[in-house]
């Protein structure tokens, strides 16, 4: 299932946001001290946040290509 992310930057908080679906987030996991996934009242991923963005090895071109499980491999 192909899906269009939309990815947000803020660079005063040097945080990334990829917003996968429109639905309403009810719940969020922390992944790591800086990957914290979105989920919706189906427990499927709505966005994921990416803290301290520019100090990670996440490779956005190679997320785009293999699909947002790369996402915690890369953190």
């Amino acid at each position: 299932m192909d899906m269009e992310y939309r990815i947000d930057y803020d660079s005063s908080a040097d945080a990334l946001y990829i917003r996968i679906r429109e639905d309403k987030i009810v719940d969020s996991i922390e992944i790591t001290d800086k990957i914290i996934v979105d989920l919706n009242d189906k427990n499927e991923i709505v966005g994921i946040e990416i803290l301290d963005f520019s100090k990670t090895k996440i490779d956005l071109s190679k997320l785009i290509i293999e699909g947002i499980e790369t996402v915690v491999q890369m953190a």
